[in-house]
């Protein structure tokens, strides 16, 4: 399939596009493109009439006016599947995001639209940030449902193999965390400490997170938790020759009989005596 990825140089633009290029996709993408930009044709945005020709479908992932010059040109071209992705927004975001979602659903095209929870890379380049004050207030009530940014590409790039929704759709992450466990999880990663006095975050856009208006319920799951992403388990080495070689000073791989090639001690300072 030739697809063309909006927003591509975004957080999540940075797992789409490899994750379609790695299923053997043919992918077109607007945006800054990242060091190298893999195996995708980067266009500028400007670029879009062009850029949507001939593909089969495209991925919203940007915002307006960007994706709204981007629909227009879907609808000239005939585009079978355009696929609206809406990241996690309360309050006036949302309501912007609800219109971006209208714009595809009233465009006469067939469409999917995904809505995602929050990315484990955003929040973490968010934390790294407050994370420069010795004090991180957290709020109990306020929920998280954070998921990896590869599972959702992963998740839309199989959406893209099937036949338009025509619905909303919802992905997120395997947990639901406080914001003390959140926060808790994160400073235990990377061995900081941080106060951490217990507040409660005004606002409206907070009161709808807290109401639960970002948890995903029944709807597909990403696997992969918040602790498991920032503390990955080592992984075991497959190779049973590396695995089970002698080291140079042990004992089996001694020669018998000659001195002068027996390694006593590595490099611990040991000169090999040699023969007068």
């Amino acid at each position: 399939m030739r697809i063309l990825v909006t927003g591509a140089g975004g957080t999540l633009g940075g797992a789409v596009v490899p994750a379609l290029v790695k299923a053997g996709h043919e992918v077109r993408a607007l945006g800054p493109p990242p060091g190298g930009g893999g195996d995708a044709r980067w266009l500028p945005g400007e670029a879009v009439k062009d850029a949507v020709r001939g593909c089969d479908a495209v991925v919203l992932l940007g915002r307006d006016p960007a994706d709204r010059a981007a629909v227009a040109a879907s609808c000239g071209a005939g585009v079978p599947h355009v696929l609206r992705v809406s990241g996690p927004t309360t309050g006036r975001a949302r309501e912007r995001l609800a219109d971006a979602e209208r714009l595809v659903r009233t465009s006469g095209l067939r469409w999917t639209v995904l809505r995602h929870g929050h990315l484990h890379q955003a929040l973490d380049r968010a934390l790294r940030k407050l994370a420069a004050s010795p004090v991180l207030p957290v709020d109990p009530s306020v929920p998280w449902q954070p998921v990896d940014a590869r599972e959702v590409a992963a998740y839309l790039a199989g959406l893209l193999m099937g036949e338009p929704r025509q619905t909303a759709l919802a992905y997120g992450g395997p947990q639901v965390l406080s914001t003390p466990e959140l926060v808790g999880i994160w400073l235990e990663a990377h061995g900081l400490r941080r106060l951490r006095p217990r507040v409660r975050y005004p606002g409206r856009a907070t009161a709808q997170q807290r109401a639960g208006r970002l948890l995903v319920r029944n709807a597909p799951l990403g696997t992969l938790s918040w602790r498991e992403w920032l503390m990955p388990a080592p992984v075991p080495s497959d190779d049973f020759a590396e695995e089970h070689t002698a080291s140079p000073t042990s004992p089996a791989t001694q020669p018998e009989r000659d001195p002068d090639q027996r390694v006593y001690g590595g490099d611990e300072g040991y000169q090999r005596q040699t023969r007068a």
